[in-house]
């Protein structure tokens, strides 16, 4: 399984970005954690191949996830980020009938004030 993530960079607060991931196959969910310095992996938005979304509080009305499921791949749209937005985002993948998740190498978002 490989899970191919892109888009991660430097902004400025206010700022946008958004994060694609390839998968190499279909997955029931896909999502984004990240993972700040000195702080554990969280959560940020996941998304069922039916579009069921679940985001973490911090970030409801800000990001937006979607998925193309003919091209394997997942997006998140990140607006009005945030200083504490800052972190390694990391792109989730998980295989229902196995029960497995598979991650990506993660990507860095720094977004400065």
């Amino acid at each position: 399984v490989q899970l191919q993530a892109s888009g991660g960079g430097l902004v400025q607060a206010g700022g946008s970005l958004r994060l694609s991931c390839a998968a190499s196959g279909n997955f029931f969910r896909m999502g984004w954690y990240r993972q700040a310095p000195g702080k554990q992996r969280e959560m940020v938005a996941t998304i069922t191949s039916g579009g069921i979304t679940n985001y973490a509080d911090s970030v409801k009305g800000r990001f937006a996830i979607s998925r193309d499921n003919a091209k394997n791949t997942v997006y998140l749209q990140m607006n009005s980020l945030k200083p504490e937005d800052t972190a390694v985002y990391f792109c989730n993948a998980y295989n229902l009938a196995l029960m497995t998740n598979y991650w990506g190498q993660g990507t860095l978002v720094t977004v400065s004030s």
